[in-house]
């Protein structure tokens, strides 16, 4: 499964994309080895746009909890595979692209470089639970570090797996997976030097958590999602209005503020 240049073993979780399977078809054209978790009875459908070498098919189908079932089976997956860590993407990523001081440079990397490159970084590091790329919408001029640590790292994610956690919310689950390896003292890094392209407009994409979980996108569901995850996490997550719409916020610079360590 992971090619020569890449060291971990990486796994996109998909439900009802078969028709535009958007990181599939990205990793496909940069020649990354990937697997994408589907369930039973998508399974067909997925192999019209993907090479059935690159499914994994799940052990259950709509058991209306999102993502965290397939992502903790991804994970338990790559530790059956004998892996120290692994990539976790979520299904709506088309590139990765390279940012100087602040200015995205869309075409000056490879997926396959940055992917490789990251993982050596992340390596350096004892201590570090999951490092990840930032957002393309959020790299600007403003940017001045190449890296932050102890954040929120978002859709693209190197895990590494002795952290005794596993993904457990129906809601921000990404956020709450975060928040357990920080509040234990380990360490997040989120790159500013790659970051990814995501589909932004993600409530117009049929499947996914948009169809079992936030169909109709209404206030009430974003009070619910942040409101959720400040019932697990009221040290640390309030509740706000942001962006124009009901969203949780932590303010992770006050609360995070342990080193990073190398390895010897």
């Amino acid at each position: 499964m992971v090619g020569d240049s890449i060291k971990y073993p990486i796994y996109i979780v998909s439900k009802g994309r078969w028709e535009n399977p958007i990181t599939a078809k990205y990793f496909l054209k940069e020649n990354i080895p990937f697997k994408i978790a589907v369930e039973p009875q998508e399974f067909e459908n997925y192999k019209k746009t993907i090479p059935e070498k690159n499914i994994l098919v799940l052990p259950f189908s709509n058991l209306g909890l999102g993502s965290y079932p397939a992502r903790n089976y991804c994970w338990e997956n790559s530790i059956k595979n004998g892996f120290k860590k692994h990539w976790l993407f979520d299904d709506n990523i088309y590139g990765i692209g390279k940012s100087i001081k602040g200015i995205r440079r869309k075409n000056s990397i490879k997926g396959l470089v940055a992917l490789k490159n990251s993982e050596i970084f992340f390596d350096k590091y004892t201590k570090l639970a999951i490092g990840g790329f930032n957002y393309s919408y959020f790299i600007g001029p403003w940017v001045t570090k190449p890296f932050n640590t102890n954040v929120h790292v978002y859709s693209g994610m190197l895990i590494t797996n002795e952290i005794p956690y596993r993904w457990r919310l129906k809601y921000n689950e990404d956020v709450d997976l975060c928040l357990q390896a920080l509040n234990d003292g380990w360490n997040t890094i989120l790159l500013n030097i790659y970051y990814i392209r995501k589909v932004s407009t993600v409530a117009k994409l049929k499947g996914g958590n948009q169809t079992e979980l936030y169909k109709g996108n209404a206030p009430e569901k974003k009070l619910l999602k942040a409101k959720s995850l400040e019932a697990v996490w009221p040290q640390y997550v309030e509740t706000r209005v942001r962006f124009g719409r009901i969203h949780h916020y932590v303010n992770w610079k006050k609360h995070f503020k342990q080193p990073l360590k190398r390895n010897e």
